[in-house]
């Protein structure tokens, strides 16, 4: 019974992100970004774990992604807010275009943003949760900051590790996770997605103390 108690706790507090707030203004759209590079040789490698979260988002919302201009599309409800979800066929380098049109495209603010990407610098599956930065030298990030003009954006880091040598950073990233790696990846996607529901439902703040860590 105590142990039920805990677990309905946790439940309680994992998804208290979510709850209606009658003060939200419900015509509020969000695009969330995942980054990554279009191609079944690209499928499941460590620079696409961006893509990997949205599609789990996309999957538990029960909605379907539409190829359109410059990227793959979806779009669903999540308490009253409309989020459109999007995966740039641009590839990494120039995922700016895709971030840029779809932000203008679909009228949405800066600060309803959220870019969800891979970071080396963190270990593997761990969250980490900003609302603004630099791009860290991720190529994606950098060419989302030149084309918007500045970094003031939300983020969902997803770390994928830095085990390689020097001169191996473009290998590492490009290659897939292994066996062990995967084990420990997969329950931290789930947690990716309740913080893309958390951003959504109740703001990055929030989100950031949820997640982060």
């Amino acid at each position: 019974m105590q142990s039920d108690c805990k677990e309905m706790k946790w439940f309680k507090k994992l998804f208290s992100c979510c709850k209606t707030d009658d003060n939200v203004d419900y015509s509020m759209k969000y695009l969330v970004v995942g980054l990554g590079n279009v191609g079944a040789e690209y499928e499941d490698t460590r620079h696409n774990v961006g893509f990997r979260v949205v599609d789990a988002v996309a999957k538990d919302a029960e909605v379907r992604w539409t190829l359109e201009r410059r990227a793959y599309r979806t779009e669903l409800r999540l308490k009253g807010r409309t989020v459109v979800m999007i995966k740039p066929t641009t590839y990494m380098n120039l995922s700016g275009e895709a971030v840029r049109y779809w932000l203008q495209q679909e009228k949405v603010p800066r600060e309803n943003l959220l870019v969800v990407v891979d970071d080396i610098a963190l270990p593997v599956g761990t969250l980490r949760m900003k609302k603004q930065g630099s791009g860290g030298g991720h190529n994606g990030l950098g060419n989302i900051e030149q084309l918007l003009g500045d970094t003031n954006y939300c983020r969902l880091r997803v770390g994928v590790g830095n085990n390689f040598s020097r001169g191996k950073q473009i290998d590492y990233v490009l290659g897939r996770f292994t066996a062990d790696e995967e084990a420990e990846l997969a329950p931290r996607i789930d947690k990716a997605v309740e913080a893309v529901k958390c951003f959504v439902c109740q703001g990055p703040d929030r989100a950031m103390n949820m997640f982060n860590g």
